[in-house]
């Protein structure tokens, strides 16, 4: 999929680096990276010249700019870019905000995750009034690079996704943690676990992406009535959901918190 039109990050963190390496494999017409440091993305065939310092040389030069730093840093953050689309994809920074930082009325907030370098981030938007048809072409094409995408109506479903969706593995891997330690528990050696539960989460995580939906895969082990039903009920029973819910509120809410 050859992308049309340049494209900058700023910001070349985990986050921007696997963006960054997830756009230039579908190549774009141009793409810079620009960090305090001049170091350049660890990319194959990547051009040391498209790495820069200066964040406002790189918005002069790309039709898309994709704000990539920490929320704190986004403070002293300005540019000037009223002509280009600007894609935050920064945690915790508003909307309403993401104006005054680039100098233009066409900005999107997103979330990604550090799977884009593999196809697999999910990677949810919000566009602003101004945002045009084209931009949202580009938005979508720019992020079916990096996985799957949708827009979305609600900012405060961005907060929601950065929880739940953008800390790759996160919330997962404290699931597999969990089983894991339980099986240690139990006398299995760690290696032995260790390798158990990330097959079971590799499996399941293939099973899952096609076909039923999680809910229906639980719902036919309980009406299937054995051990893993066994288990799953004794979860629902001791407040699993419940749980697993307050967890994702309260990591959303520092996401609304953090800027």
């Amino acid at each position: 999929m050859a992308l049309g039109f340049s494209i900058g990050i700023i910001g070349s963190g985990m986050l921007g680096g696997a963006i960054a390496q997830a756009l230039w494999h579908a190549a774009p017409q141009a793409l810079y990276v620009a960090n305090r440091s001049g170091k350049a993305p660890e990319i194959a065939g990547f051009p040391p010249e498209n790495t820069l310092r200066d964040p406002q040389a790189l918005a002069e030069r790309c039709d898309v700019v994709i704000l990539c730093i920490p929320p704190a840093a986004a403070r002293n953050l300005r540019i000037e870019a009223p002509d280009a689309l600007v894609i935050s994809v920064m945690a915790g920074v508003p909307l309403a905000e993401l104006p005054h930082l680039s100098g233009s009325p066409r900005v999107i907030r997103a979330m990604s995750s550090p799977a884009a370098a593999s196809a697999l981030a999910y990677s949810p938007w919000i566009a602003s009034p101004a945002v045009t048809p084209q931009d949202r072409t580009r938005t979508r094409t720019l992020f079916e690079t990096c996985g799957t995408t949708d827009e979305v109506q609600t900012e405060s479903h961005i907060d929601l996704f950065t929880a739940m969706t953008g800390p790759v593995p996160g919330f997962v891997a404290a699931c597999a943690a969990a089983m894991a330690r339980h099986a240690e528990a139990e006398g299995v050696p760690p290696d032995i676990a260790d390798r158990a539960v990330r097959q079971l989460f590799l499996a399941a995580g293939q099973m899952m992406a096609h076909g039923p939906s999680p809910q229906e895969h639980v719902d036919e082990m309980i009406a299937y009535a054995g051990t893993t039903a066994a288990g799953l009920l004794t979860l629902r029973e001791n407040g699993f959901d419940d749980r697993m819910a307050q967890g994702l509120a309260a990591a959303a809410q520092k996401s609304r918190e953090i800027y």
